[in-house]
């Protein structure tokens, strides 16, 4: 049985229900203190899946188990969520034939708008979903945003994130169109949807991005592909790893662009492993789908800091190259496309943690996320607005 729910009343504070498999913990409700914790076991870890919500007495439970997701619902509202690996242990449990009732989802189409809201500058989707890594583009007139949705600050699926993609976009940064989730872990094996890029290649819009994996292994590059801008599906024909000059369990945040000779580019995240020197990745392509790899990576750290969530874009007659040192986003300028960077004096991007960036109106805007509290992953979206100058320097407005 891979997809069935759990449904139950809460009674009594204090409220405990355990279940066992081969003498092992398997399952646990627990209601105390207005909270209700619900712990699931699975065959490849010996810590549980911890999922919580605010409830009261005689409210009704449901949880959802997916292969890949577990959901926490009260009163038919999702409170929380989770991303498993490995067997569930409550399927060998002897109360679970008659607990467990089977579903099947009904295939719904989804609009490409499916709420709005107003200004998102602090804003997050809900008092216990945040904001990670943004990624915006421009696209058919709008500034759009991708983001990673995080539940639990980078700790879900035992701190393999378990990030997905979210998408919102706007045409006067006042109201804001909240679209399909753009891409979705559908698979245990996925541990987090890392970040990556959107880019419109023959009439059909990519989104480029490594996945890291629960068991560890090496991240692959993969795609999702779409023909309208806002409904993506995964290409499960592509699918590529960094060669073994590089450190593979790191390889993240592909950048892809075209220049104007209608080549394609890539930049990834990694590591030299033989120097053990951080470095962005440069591979082409022709035809978007086979990649060879550059010489030289477009650009070396000086230590072993990978910098992470690259941007590239070209504006005002210059070159910029963005990336991330420990979540302070810098900049490096250039007259030519891939070589001669100049660091200016300042390259520090005032727009909080990771800012990426996307020209809208003849404007660079950054977008990057405030972290809520110290040394804890995600927060609320912000926004930064930058110019340049005759030299190429960057000019952040307040």
């Amino acid at each position: 049985m891979k997809k069935f729910d759990l449904f139950f009343e809460i009674k009594n504070e204090g409220e405990i229900i355990k279940l066992y498999a081969e003498n092992k913990n398997a399952f646990e409700l627990c209601f105390e203190n207005n909270v209700l914790t619900a712990k699931a076991y699975y065959s490849l870890k010996e810590t549980p899946l911890i999922l919580k919500a605010d409830a009261k007495t005689g409210d009704s439970v449901k949880i959802r188990f997916y292969p890949y997701r577990i959901e926490l619902y009260v009163n038919g509202e999702l409170l929380d969520e989770e991303w498993p690996y490995g067997e569930a242990l409550i399927t060998k449990a002897e109360e679970f034939s008659l607990l467990a009732k089977p579903f099947e989802e009904e295939n719904k189409i989804i609009p490409s708008v499916i709420a709005t809201f107003t200004n998102a500058e602090g804003w997050r989707p809900e008092e216990n979903v945040y904001v990670g890594d943004c990624m915006p583009y421009t696209y058919e007139n709008k500034y759009h945003v991708l983001y990673l949705k995080d539940r639990h600050n980078h700790r879900s699926k035992w701190g393999k994130g378990a990030h997905q993609w979210e998408h919102i976009s706007t045409s006067d940064f006042i109201s804001w169109d909240i679209h399909p989730m753009a891409v979705e872990i559908d698979d245990p094996m996925e541990g987090s949807i890392c970040t990556g890029s959107f880019i419109e290649a023959v009439d059909k819009q990519y989104l480029y991005y490594t996945v890291r994996m629960a068991d560890g292994s090496s991240a692959p590059i993969m795609r999702s592909v779409s023909e309208d801008g806002y409904h993506f599906k995964k290409d499960k024909n592509f699918a590529f790893r960094l060669s073994e000059k590089y450190t593979g369990e790191s390889a993240r945040d592909p950048k892809v662009i075209r220049d104007s000779e209608g080549v394609y580019h890539m930049f990834v995240t990694s590591s030299l492993e033989k120097e053990k020197k951080g470095c962005l990745v440069h591979l082409t392509s022709t035809d978007t789908s086979r990649w060879a790899e550059e010489s030289e990576p477009i650009y070396i750290s000086e230590t072993n800091d990978e910098p992470e969530c690259s941007d590239y874009f070209c504006f005002k007659g210059h070159y910029y190259l963005i990336f991330s040192i420990r979540g302070v986003g810098k900049y490096l300028y250039s007259k030519e496309p891939f070589s001669n960077w100049v660091t200016p004096e300042n390259p520090d991007i005032p727009c909080k943690t990771v800012p990426k960036a996307a020209i809208y109106g003849g404007k660079i805007i950054f977008t990057g996320y405030n972290n809520l509290w110290p040394h804890l992953y995600a927060g609320t979206m912000t926004f930064k607005e930058a110019d340049v100058n005759e030299k190429g320097e960057m000019i952040f407005k307040d």
